[in-house]
């Protein structure tokens, strides 16, 4: 049972019994799934059409706490519902997950039905169609990096995630030998997601001990920020499966290389790639250059997009293929762009600032709004940046820190024109209070720097 599934096939896998379940989904701000099991009877006759969740999971951390300070809701408000909408479009076995199928929502507002603006999937549908006004369809692809440890989840947290020992000991990038010894966590991770519709192309071994790398072909925006949502669940259920836990954190320990979300993007007007030009430098249109211009010049306003945690920075360091400046170059891996697939019809942008923690609805909304702002304007592009981008004391530097960022995503004229206050207010909130409770933290750092000789 492969791909998509209709409404119709799913109800006839119902009453054939073949599909007992529907997980009905939407994803919040930290990407993860959220939602409720269906038994898959009711979902066919009547929950098809909503069911309802707490307002606070669209204004929560990690740790689910409630925390202060957001417009949307609150404990003075009561915490009411949303509406959880099935988009019965994305109705798709998770093969994995025995007689159980998948459904994304849309969040919409308890009272008036409208689209909730704060929820990650309706502020990228608001941006492509921005770019569907203007013509252009964006067409997207991300990359998925990740650790695979030798503990279980259980076991990891119980040890008071200490002494943590990756799947494998050796840097494995492109290894065939020592991919091969974990082929019993990604062999299932790629057949299970094709499955389930998602266009897999390969996965391939990272420039760390136990890090691996998913990819998956490029499509729409939308659906490639939904394969990517799917795809990072289902890594951490498989590798659970398999006694293994597979770790999203950019940053898990200081002498090893971080993992990162690599965003390729490019437009396209009726099926033809709108960023080709034959006759052009490098291949690259006019459109292609404005696009690039205010990917770049506002990459500083939506940084926080692309690295939402304290950890996020600890990535952004020389030498580790983690970018530090925001200048792009061709086919260059230490810019925070690279063009790709120069002077063919495939040319198009990579954005490399982007940690393994992003949220792709976030992520590609925000640099969606700046490629559009610099085609608005017809922002001119500088020259490519050559060489060893980490030694380009001119080349702009990437906020370095989260404080850093949300300075900069407080006070973004452009993000609140694209945005609207109220969106921008929300997530400058989110980003506070990640901040506050680091801050409210005592680290091992701390305790073993001071303990004795302070």
């Amino acid at each position: 049972m492969p791909g998509l599934l209709s409404f119709e096939e799913l109800k006839t896998c119902v009453a054939e019994g073949t599909i007992d379940t529907v997980l009905a989904c939407f994803v919040d701000m930290q990407v993860r799934l959220m939602g409720k099991r269906f038994h898959a009877a009711n979902f066919s006759e009547a929950s098809f059409k909503e069911t309802h969740c707490c307002n606070y999971l669209l204004a929560t951390d990690l740790v689910m706490a409630t925390p202060d300070g957001y417009a949307a809701t609150s404990w003075e408000q009561g915490y009411g519902d949303y509406i959880m909408a099935p988009d019965l479009s994305t109705i798709r076995p998770l093969p994995w997950l025995e007689g159980t199928v998948m459904v994304l929502c849309d969040i919409l507002d308890h009272h008036t039905h409208a689209p909730v603006p704060h929820d990650p999937r309706a502020m990228l549908k608001r941006q492509v169609a921005r770019l569907k006004d203007l013509g252009f369809d964006a067409m997207m692809a991300t990359e998925l990096e990740f650790f695979l440890f030798e503990k279980s989840f259980d076991e990891i947290r119980k040890g008071g995630y200490r002494d943590l020992a990756p799947i494998s000991g050796m840097n494995e990038d492109y290894s065939i030998l020592q991919t091969s010894r974990e082929e019993h966590v990604m062999r299932p991770i790629r057949n299970h997601l094709y499955a389930a519709g998602l266009p897999i192309e390969n996965s391939k071994g990272e420039a760390e001990t136990g890090q691996e790398e998913l990819n998956i072909r490029y499509t729409d925006a939308l659906a490639c920020a939904d394969h990517h949502a799917i795809a990072k669940h289902a890594v951490k259920e498989i590798a659970w499966q398999q006694g293994h836990a597979a770790s999203f954190l950019p940053k898990w320990r200081a002498d090893k290389v971080g993992s990162s979300s690599h965003v390729h993007q490019s437009l396209w007007r009726e099926g033809r790639p709108a960023f080709y030009d034959a006759d052009a430098d490098y291949g690259m249109s006019q459109l292609m250059q404005h696009y690039m211009a205010g990917l770049i010049a506002y990459a500083p306003d939506y940084t926080f997009f692309l690295a939402p945690y304290v950890n996020s920075y600890k990535r952004f360091a020389k030498g580790t293929f983690a970018p530090t400046k925001t200048v792009w170059s061709i086919d260059n891996r230490t810019a925070g762009f690279r063009l790709c697939g120069e002077g063919t019809k495939g040319v198009r942008v990579e954005c490399r600032i982007g940690g393994s923690d992003l949220n792709p609805y976030l992520a590609q909304a925000a640099m969606l709004a700046a490629g559009i702002k610099g085609i608005e304007d017809e922002m001119p592009l500088a020259p490519p940046t050559k060489g060893d981008v980490y030694e380009d004391s001119k080349a702009a530097d990437i906020p370095q820190t989260l404080r850093a960022a949300t300075d900069r995503l407080r006070t973004s004229t452009f993000l609140r024109e694209a945005m609207d206050d109220a969106v921008i207010d929300h997530y400058t909130r989110c980003a506070e209070w990640e901040q506050e409770e680091f801050d409210r933290a005592v680290t091992d750092w701390e305790i073993a720097r001071g303990f004795e000789r302070a």
